[in-house]
């Protein structure tokens, strides 16, 4: 791995082939144009996961909102459930995603699951204010349908099972961020907000954001039968996942040992993506890790801007766990733990261990390096890769440029440039660099790694605008959109959902949501509390 533990894969359509393929949401463009359109009152429901025992999850109905509003909806979400957009329109709209309202066919639940919070198992969690309508039967595949700040649960906690309209236009806008960076991800179809409020560090309004998945179910779904010395019930979920998701795996000798070795190889391509494209999770519980190798429960979550192996983006984490430096690694022992939860079905501890070992390690390790190299136009992969990449990262730590304009500036540089013109023609890296003299050099070695490859410039600039995005979801956009949206403003969340939806585009007339934060945004920090 890499010296600071870590980095990988760049956009692509996130379906596997096969009778796996459910296991991802597809980007929009895989559902058929023709495709049937679905009205609210219509939607086909099938709800697997209520089929389960009850004691798998509790009953549990949305507790609503008062004059709920919508504040944003994205149709490129819409178009995994096949819904029809006019239904945006229709007073309905609010009530069934508020939670005031029950869409026909659902059968609303809170799942219960456990894990390891910042490291320390804390036992019994479950969704404390997340209700699952159901599951919606798609030409992809299963869709579930969760609701986020619906209302208190039985698994609260004495929490009010609230979400605010700040975390909640958070989630949404990164979740369609992260699916068109091609970052595997739960999906986010729409804020519904409300003037009721609720108190965090101040009050707050209320919101719901509607999440969408294959499945919701996570490492501390089996942590939880694990540490109940529930033998039955692990084994029930485990065959639940499998039979539902990835039911070429009963072909294997031990299909449990196949699910560990699965798991394992999608959460090590899932952190590869994380680290190439700069992104943190903040709060990687084993109760946050989505079997499926999806990301999932947006929080106090950040891209990297001025590049810091060791920065931290959720300032509720004193000690730094969950820096961008350490995430490859908590992964990997969140698996472990996976696996230790797995071990009565797997057959030894040393089996699980040696699962995770050699495909996180193996798939996290080959994704990082073919997205770096995506990124730095290295078309031609060869041995000595690995080897510059370390140096680029070396760069990058030492003097701090912004991570994200590092890489699209250096897109459109030329791979040959006569020495007497190379500070005009490199001024817009240069510029991001006191220390230009280092800049320099390293500009030199990867035009040497260019010419090794004989590379063409214009296949080159094309492939690396198409891996190195303009727009990421910066803090201060997100923050200056939210503002906007508690003045019942909702421009800001569209606009800034619109570059998203399209980051490696130049959307001309927004260029500013690609700029460095102002200066009032200096002193934004995210934590926990939502």
């Amino acid at each position: 791995m890499m010296n600071f533990d870590g980095l990988a894969r760049m956009p692509e359509t996130l379906s596997r082939t096969g009778s796996d393929q459910g296991a991802y949401i597809s980007t929009p463009e895989s559902v058929p144009q023709d495709s049937q359109r679905y009205l609210l009152n219509a939607l086909p429901f099938d709800n697997s996961f209520a089929r389960l025992p009850t004691n798998f999850y509790r009953r549990s109905r949305p507790q609503g909102m008062p004059e709920p509003y919508v504040v944003a909806v994205s149709d490129s979400a819409a178009d995994l459930l096949h819904l029809d957009i006019k239904e945006f329109e229709c007073h309905e709209f609010a009530d069934y995603f508020s939670g005031n309202a029950l869409l026909p066919g659902c059968e609303p639940l809170a799942a219960v699951y456990s894990g390891h919070q910042f490291g320390d198992w804390v036992g019994q969690l479950g969704d404390g204010r997340a209700h699952l309508l159901g599951e919606v039967k798609t030409a992809n595949g299963a869709c579930e349908i969760q609701l986020k700040g619906s209302g208190q649960t039985p698994y609260a906690r004495g929490f009010d099972g609230r979400a605010v309209l700040r975390s909640s236009i958070r989630e949404f806008l990164c979740s369609e961020a992260m699916a068109a960076l091609g970052v595997p991800t739960t999906r986010a179809l729409c804020v519904i907000g409300s003037d009721l409020p609720v108190q965090r560090e101040s009050f707050e309004t209320a919101a719901v954001v509607t999440r969408l998945a294959p499945s919701f179910v996570r490492f501390g779904s089996f942590q939880h039968w694990s540490s109940l010395d529930k033998e039955n019930e692990l084994k029930q979920l485990a065959d639940y996942v499998i039979d539902r998701f990835l039911p070429s795996l009963r072909d294997n000798a031990n299909p449990y040992q196949a699910l560990l070795c699965d798991i394992a190889s999608r959460t090590g391509e899932l952190i590869a993506h994380w680290q190439a494209v700069g992104f943190m999770h903040g709060v990687m519980n084993t109760d946050n890790m989505s079997v499926l190798g999806l990301t999932l429960d947006y929080g106090p979550f950040g891209f990297m801007e001025a590049f810091d192996a060791g920065h931290v983006c959720n300032h509720s984490d004193r000690f730094g766990r969950y820096a961008y430096r350490a995430q490859p690694r908590v992964a990997k022992w969140n698996l472990y733990a996976l696996g230790d939860a797995l071990v009565t079905l797997i057959g030894h501890p040393d089996i699980a261990k040696s699962i995770v070992d050699e495909h996180y390690d193996h798939t996290y390790q080959a994704t990082f390096k073919r997205l770096m190299q995506a990124k730095l136009g290295l078309l031609d992969g060869r041995p000595d890769d690995d080897d510059f990449i370390e140096q680029t990262f070396g760069l990058l730590q030492a003097h701090r440029p912004d991570y994200s304009l590092f890489f699209r500036l250096l897109s459109r540089l030329s791979g040959r440039v006569v020495d007497n013109e190379s500070t005009r023609t490199d001024a817009p890296v240069r510029d991001l660099f006191l220390d230009r003299e280092a800049c320099d050099a390293w500009l030199k070695l990867w035009r040497m790694r260019l010419r090794a490859e004989q590379s063409d410039d214009h296949t080159r600039q094309a492939a690396m605008l198409a891996a190195n995005p303009k727009y990421i979801l910066r803090n201060w956009l997100a923050e200056a959109a939210i503002r906007k949206a508690q003045a019942k403003d909702f421009s800001g969340v569209n606009e800034v959902l619109q570059c998203l939806r399209q980051p490696y585009d130049e959307h001309s007339g927004f260029e500013r949501y690609a700029a460095l934060p102002p200066d009032w945004a200096n002193g934004l920090a995210v934590s926990c509390s939502s």
